[in-house]
């Protein structure tokens, strides 16, 4: 992947998973949360941690631990949106809708 410093990073994440979702590479955990017998619930979970795990790391300060579990969040957070049909580009234009 190649070096990316902004937030399209977010995009290159989603059509990753995007692709994953059609290859099902085998150990992938992107499949593993797609197929998980307990459906959107598996990844609404995972979604439900890393928010916690944000917060706390939120709460004692550190930043270093903001940024990985926001990392953590973010991603699952696409897996979430893309297992719903909704894309980047669709969270995007309400933004900016929101600011016109």
């Amino acid at each position: 992947m190649p070096e990316i410093s902004d937030l399209s990073v977010l995009n290159t994440v989603y059509k990753i998973i995007e692709e994953r979702s059609q290859t099902k590479p085998e150990g992938s955990y992107v499949c593993a949360l797609l197929n998980d017998p307990k459906g959107i619930n598996k990844i609404l979970e995972k979604v439900g941690e890393e928010m916690t795990e944000t917060l706390i790391a939120v709460k004692d300060g550190k930043k270093d631990e903001i940024i990985y579990e926001t990392s953590d969040l973010l991603f699952h957070l696409l897996v979430m949106l893309f297992e719903c049909g909704v894309t980047p580009d669709d969270i995007s234009a309400e933004l900016a809708r929101r600011f016109k």
